[in-house]
């Protein structure tokens, strides 16, 4: 009789264990799936539709690294999944969106602007697993422009730029519309730009250590005042963040090899 509720026991936990790795997982399946349909609306040339596809993405992203904290589901098939749909939705998403609105200008030239962020990127998850697993990543910065801040300038692009075509809203700000047609015209050097930082050593703020805590008094003021801009200016905002921290690795690289610092671990 003990031996049968042992066994009970037993297939209780292992079905609670199993049931704490399905659950995040259902949100990294939405994140993939997310990043599919958007590919599907840039290929209609649907491109506000796939941007915004692509914002929904970053939410299921959220989402599923939370849930697996909070059911204790941490796994490394759970971190392999979610690399894959990582690289799906800001990767293979927003390189085709970008290639589809701008890049196919240019011609032959414009395939191995976007296969080099693809591969990029690809290269930029494939170091966070290596030090995930071994235990060598940092708390406070992540080594490289992490490929979700990558696409977010690329992203938040393809929102801003819309609105110059009557598409996407009305609220804008003056500045970051004036410069617009120069962003386009400039966006071979800026993709090349997004695919090279994810693979550098630049160090980019994770938001969980103890250096830039959110929880704190100074990270609450700061995500007050960034949401407060985005609900105002929901495209230019973005844009203005996603540049600002793309550009804050690149100026923390160069303080760092002016000052002689080791690269971020």
């Amino acid at each position: 009789m003990e031996e049968i509720h042992e066994k009970k026991r037993i297939d209780m936990v292992k079905l609670k264990k199993t049931g704490a790795i399905v659950l995040p997982s259902i949100f990294t399946i939405a994140n993939m799936a997310f990043g599919f349909f958007a590919i599907l609306l840039a290929s209609e040339g649907r491109f506000v539709q796939a941007a915004w596809f692509i914002v929904v993405s970053y939410a299921m992203d959220m989402l599923d690294g939370r849930v697996a904290r909070l059911v204790h589901g941490e796994s490394s098939f759970g971190v392999e999944i979610d690399s894959l749909s990582d690289w799906i939705s800001f990767g293979i998403a927003p390189a085709y969106m970008i290639y589809k609105l701008a890049l196919k200008d240019y011609g032959m030239w414009g395939y191995p602007v976007a296969f080099l962020y693809v591969l990029c990127g690809a290269l930029r998850l494939a170091r966070y697993n290596v030090k995930s697993h071994f235990g060598g990543s940092d708390k406070d910065y992540f080594q490289g422009l992490p490929i979700p801040g990558a696409a977010g300038v690329m992203i938040s692009f393809v929102l801003a730029y819309s609105m110059l075509e009557g598409e996407g809203g009305t609220r804008s700000i003056p500045q970051v519309m004036a410069l617009m047609p120069y962003v386009y015209a400039a966006i071979p050097f800026i993709v090349v730009t997004l695919a090279l930082l994810m693979v550098s050593n630049a160090p980019y703020a994770a938001f969980k250590g103890d250096k830039v805590k959110l929880s704190s008094i100074k990270g609450i003021l700061l995500v007050t005042a960034v949401l407060s801009l985005v609900v105002a200016y929901p495209q230019d905002a973005m844009f203005v963040f996603f540049s600002i921290y793309a550009l804050s690795g690149l100026i923390g690289g160069v303080y760092n090899a002016v000052r002689g610092k080791p690269a971020t671990a």
